[in-house]
């Protein structure tokens, strides 16, 4: 019988093979992370992580991150041997069309991916939000000695992920909040896709997280599974740090004329190298996919050390339900992410005002009655909550609670914990974005971020990545067009609007008044299967008096009739946000002069397109082929709605530094510009 080091050494291996035979297979992949740093990998699943491979969404289970989603192939070697439900087909699928093995991985589509990976960086961010979730949820509902909220994050990152900019950004907030309970594994290899990790990468990692708060621990061989098992221990018992483990790798190790070169990272090692890797490591070279028997029982003993984690789990819930059965109630409602019954009977509708307010502001007043009734909403901005008007009041700031005033710089009245649901992101819109999705992705939190909309350049990566993983986060954007006025076009956002609106499955509302903004933030609530961006005025607009106008309600089907003069129209405006009530103060001029004249507001694109033909067709009836879009952003786009004939009053540049008002004279947005436009088309049309 093998002793257990020799046996240690067999199953690590196993990973290695299992991950160099299916990207051979494939002929494609990336061998070089599976063959250094199955090791690490091996212990942390083995020795530490608390899961249950039979229900891989158990809610205290450890979440594992593969920041370096690249190498796929070592996390499902790892979810096949220890038991889940990826069988070795699946395996030798890999990067095949339909296949449950992509080439990165995938959430929901692999049973015990946790997130969506591949854009390096985003992991790790993303586990940062894992963490805050943990914290805020255990701050919550650990009562009385019970910790029915207690688990780990950890992270397997690479040098790819360390040179991400959102790393930096998001390793800082983390040392900062003291997320003790996040483990990174460092894959510290020095080499990328391109050469030498040196060619690019050589300050002091050590020292750079060490001044971000974090503690640090060091492993001088990443095949030393007694020194990683060590490591890890040591971290555990970190309660006010995060900790950064950097394991010493070598990259595709074991290929002997490959092994520590890039020409190990990012393609199948090829037939001849990979059986000269198995010799040099005492590997059957006569079979592929072999995994031994006594290696398939040490991996699957995983199996029944879950199934008795969680059985220990759930009979301290009955326990917690007993003791707690208010709290109880409330832990399985939000971890089922099932809104409470009356969740919006608070919100009231805005009575018509003509002087009006900006939609920002009448978010505001929405947020907060929300707030008081979801109280799994959390969230906050990019140190921009006096201009989103994005914070939640009386709701306590997310901070450490081992803080003092004087470590916070003089703040007052100890209104700090992990409790809190304001989160202080600072200037970190990249980390703000992926920490949300982190936070969505953990479960029991309906996060939200903040910012002024042109810097929604800086989200990108993670709203992409929240659309593609079909999460509940709102993304709040204020300051939304030329509006902004004197700040110029660096924060005057022009092509932003529309470019979200090309994301998949994102769900973008620019609503017209507060009560337009009222229904968005109620359809943001209700949007389970992917992200929400919300977008708002800076400047006041009217309250549309809704007893001339349509009710707001119109914004559930994502347009609507807002106002006619005739049912059976010649034109048709369409418009969204601060563009509406110029359009309907344009028409309402036009319909005077006998011309019959529709009214469309079109605060979400995705939401309309969804409808049936029948309704669109309804709003916009084919035969009217006269149609004018309005909208203070980029034209290219708005075809869509208005075919050939149509006309488009938007932005051909990047606007300008002047008070709002002047701007949107300068630039055509006025009630003489558009009924110009309007006669216009109709008469080039009666030709």
């Amino acid at each position: 019988m093998p002793d257990k080091k020799e046996l240690e050494k067999k199953c690590i291996d196993t990973i290695r093979f299992l991950a160099a035979d299916a990207i051979e297979r494939a002929k494609s992949g990336h061998p070089g992370m599976p063959l250094g740093a199955a090791a690490a990998a091996f212990t942390l699943w083995t020795k530490h992580l608390k899961h249950n491979p039979k229900n891989p969404r158990w809610p205290d289970r450890d979440r594992f991150v593969l920041s370096a989603g690249h190498a796929s192939m070592l996390l499902y070697a790892l979810l096949h041997l220890t038991g889940y439900d990826l069988t070795l087909d699946d395996i030798k699928n890999f990067r095949q069309w339909g296949s449950r093995t992509p080439g990165h991985p995938e959430y929901k589509h692999t049973p015990g991916v946790e997130v969506t990976t591949g854009p390096l960086g985003q992991g790790l961010a993303n586990a940062v939000g894992m963490a805050i979730a943990e914290a805020h949820l255990a701050a919550r509902f650990n009562k009385g000695g019970e910790k029915i909220v207690d688990h780990f994050t950890y992270v397997m990152a690479s040098d790819g992920d360390m040179m991400e900019g959102v790393v930096s950004e998001a390793g800082a907030l983390a040392g900062h909040l003291r997320l003790g309970k996040l483990i990174v594994l460092y894959d510290d290899n020095k080499v990328t896709l391109a050469g030498s990790a040196g060619l690019s990468f050589t300050e002091n990692i050590e020292l750079r997280f060490k001044s971000y708060g974090w503690q640090v621990i060091k492993v001088a061989d990443g095949n030393d599974v007694a020194a990683i098992d060590k490591a890890i221990k040591k971290a555990q018992r970190e309660t006010e740090k995060p900790s950064l483990i950097c394991v010493s790798t070598t990259i595709g190790y074991g290929a002997p004329c490959k092994q520590g070169s890039c020409d190990a990272h990012g393609s199948p090692l090829g037939a001849e190298e990979l059986q000269k890797t198995k010799e040099a490591l005492g590997w059957d070279t006569n079979e592929s996919f072999n995994i031994r028997e006594d290696v398939r029982k040490y991996f699957r003993k995983a199996l029944a050390r879950g199934k008795k984690q969680e059985k220990m789990w759930q009979e301290n819930l009955t326990v917690y339900r007993q003791k707690h059965p208010a709290l109880a109630a409330e832990l399985e409602r939000v971890t089922r992410g099932v809104l409470p019954e009356d969740w919006d009977a608070a919100i009231n509708d805005f009575p018509a005002d003509a002087k009006g307010v900006a939609t920002r502001k009448a978010s505001e007043t929405v947020m907060q009655s929300i707030a008081a009734k979801v109280p799994e909403l959390i969230g906050g901005s990019a140190d921009l909550n006096p201009s989103t008007f994005t914070w939640l009041k009386k709701m306590g700031d997310f901070q450490s609670p081992s803080f003092t005033p004087d470590e916070l710089h003089g703040m007052v009245g100890g209104a700090w914990n992990y409790e809190g649901r304001n989160i202080h992101f600072g200037v970190r819109e990249h980390a703000m974005g992926s920490v949300s999705v982190g936070m969505a992705l953990h479960g029991g939190l309906i996060p939200y971020t903040a910012t002024f909309l042109t810097f929604a350049d800086y989200m990108r990566p993670p709203m992409r990545l929240a659309a593609l993983m079909g999460l509940r986060v709102i993304f709040v954007f204020t300051h939304d067009s030329i509006g902004v006025g004197e700040d110029g076009p660096t924060h005057q956002p022009v092509e932003q609007i529309m470019n979200l609106r090309q994301v998949p499955n994102m769900t973008v509302l620019r609503p017209a008044d507060a009560n337009e903004t009222l229904e968005a933030w109620r359809i943001a609530l209700t949007n389970n299967a992917g992200p929400t961006t919300l977008i708002f005025s800076r400047q006041n607009l009217p309250i549309l008096d809704r007893s001339v106008c349509a009710p707001a309600s119109g914004t559930n089907q994502g347009g609507y009739t807002l106002w006619e003069s005739s049912p059976e129209p010649e034109i048709i405006f369409i418009a969204t946000g601060s563009e509406v009530s110029l359009a309907l103060d344009a028409a309402k001029k036009l319909s005077q002069e006998g011309i019959k004249i529709r009214v469309v507001s079109l605060p979400s694109w995705e939401i309309f397109d969804r409808q049936p033909r029948i309704y669109r067709e309804k709003v916009l009836p084919p035969r009217v082929m006269a149609r004018i879009a309005i909208e203070a952003g980029i034209k290219l786009g708005w075809e869509h709605y208005l075919g050939l004939e149509g006309e488009t009053i938007g932005m051909k540049s990047f606007g300008a530094s002047a008070p709002g008002p002047v701007l949107f004279e300068k630039f055509g947005f006025t009630v003489e510009n558009v009924i110009g436009k309007a006669k216009e088309l109709l008469k080039s049309q009666k030709k």
